[in-house]
């Protein structure tokens, strides 16, 4: 496969097998990271994927080429990586994964030293740069070498959590088949909690025989969710294939849409940090803003995208940092996002409370009801922008385009941007206290969407 890589996204690798990515194009990016990041010592991993060992074996080959140490962490998530990384003083790392992208995809995602992202500027674009020239010159003697640093991993996130008072919980997990069977069941065993764990598609195989583990797609969310009321759960927790993000259900199996889990683990940082500076994404802000405010914090927004928060918390010293999309980020974990942190605090959190779950999300949504991001397929996207504009600018108290454009309009606020890789608008609206202000503008703006 010569020529330009398409695999290659805006932040990591991602492609078809044997169309966009196989184990050359794998050995090509091990090479050129190698020579452009290096020379030094890279952890790599791999997710549950039938292609995943292959891949990887190819990355490690081409790191061994360009003359580097190749520290092969196994089956493991992708923030035990960025874990490694850091944990180890490697001078980075290549996660093989497709996350929870179709069975017939894999890819690539890389950090440098400190688990720092990698961005177009900071070393991405050299290193498809050198890939697509497949000329790299002799190849150099490296080396291969193993590492378990997983029992730090574990204690590591066990710290996020304090035991004491907590009441007893039965919390069910769906890993989905992905990697996070292995490494939850390590830490519930370092776990001192009155909490009972109900397992379910535990264990990894990539030929994902419940389907790709993706709980936010609204088809994978009915077994998790009929799981939790048959177990009379107290809440339900989903994690996607490389266990970076993970999904939550109240105790009635209702799903919990992103914007508010944000805003819970924000009241659960503002428990254990008092002042917290908490960095959350444009597109819904109103409860987030309000929750912290109330618990004495200070939200602090951020465009989408993981490099941006990730800056941004650098910045400001931030404690955290949440995306409605269930991406979130910790200070004292790199300032990168893990799945398994989220779920020890969301559950820290409801065994804490008097409210059952169900509750304590139904009163902020009650509060500032949300669409949720709503996408549209459009042939004219600048034409729908400036539709858009020319209807409800005029008419904003506020508005700013950090990301997209976003309008507060008084009573109800609204974001619209467009996708960085396809044709697509991206909807969010949100109230104050109105459903019925929310489904009218929600039917509004798209009838106008839709024409174009």
């Amino acid at each position: 496969m010569n020529g330009p890589l398409t695999c290659f996204k805006s932040y990591d690798v991602r492609g078809r097998l044997g169309v966009e990515l196989d184990e050359s194009i794998a050995y090509r990016i091990g090479r050129a990271f190698g020579q452009v990041i290096g020379p030094g010592t890279f952890v790599t991993g791999r997710d549950v994927r039938e292609s995943s060992a292959s891949l990887q074996e190819a990355l490690n080959a081409g790191l061994m080429d360009a003359g580097c140490t190749a520290l092969d962490i196994g089956l493991c998530g992708t923030e035990e990586v960025y874990f490694a990384t850091d944990h180890l003083r490697a001078d980075g790392g290549l996660m093989v994964t497709a996350s929870h992208n179709p069975i017939d995809y894999n890819g690539i995602k890389m950090v440098s030293a400190g688990a720092r992202p990698i961005a177009a500027q900071t070393g991405l674009d050299a290193i498809k740069a050198l890939a697509e020239a497949d000329d790299f010159g002799p190849a150099k003697t490296g080396a291969r070498a193993t590492a378990n640093p997983r029992a730090d991993f574990v204690a590591h996130v066990a710290g996020y959590v304090d035991p004491k008072g907590l009441r007893p919980l039965r919390v069910l997990v769906n890993a989905g088949n992905g990697a996070a069977g292995p490494t939850f069941d390590a830490l519930a065993d370092a776990l001192d909690m009155p909490w009972d764990w109900l397992r379910m598609h535990h264990t990894p195989d990539g030929s994902f025989p419940n389907g790709i583990p993706n709980p936010l797609l609204p088809d994978n969310q009915p077994a998790t969710s009929a799981a939790v009321v048959a177990e009379n759960a107290d809440l339900g927790i989903a994690w996607d294939g490389d266990f970076d993000r993970c999904f939550f259900f109240d105790e009635k199996g209702a799903f919990i849409d992103g914007e508010y889990v944000v805003a819970l683990l924000a009241q659960a940082f503002m428990a254990k940090e008092a002042g917290a500076r908490i960095v959350h994404d444009p597109r819904v802000v109103w409860n987030t803003q309000a929750v912290i405010a109330a618990g004495g914090g200070q939200a602090i927004v951020s465009r989408t995208g993981h490099a941006h928060l990730k800056a941004l918390m650098r910045q400001t010293d931030a404690a955290y940092g949440g995306e409605m999309s269930a991406h979130h980020y910790f200070r004292s974990f790199m300032y990168c996002d893990s799945g398994m942190i989220p779920a020890l605090l969301i559950a820290e959190l409801v065994a804490r409370s008097e409210q059952p779950l169900s509750q304590m999300v139904a009163d902020m949504r009650a509060a500032f009801p949300s669409s949720g991001e709503i996408n549209f397929k459009i042939d004219d996207v600048d034409g729908a922008i400036a539709a858009f504009e020319a209807g409800y600018l005029k008419d904003a108290q506020t508005s700013d385009r950090l990301d997209g454009l976003s309008l507060d309009m008084g009573q109800w606020r609204v974001n619209l941007r467009r996708s960085n890789t396809e044709s697509l608008l991206r909807l969010n609206v949100e109230t104050r206290g109105d459903r019925a202000l929310l489904n009218e503008k929600v039917n509004e703006i798209s009838a106008l969407l839709r024409t174009f």
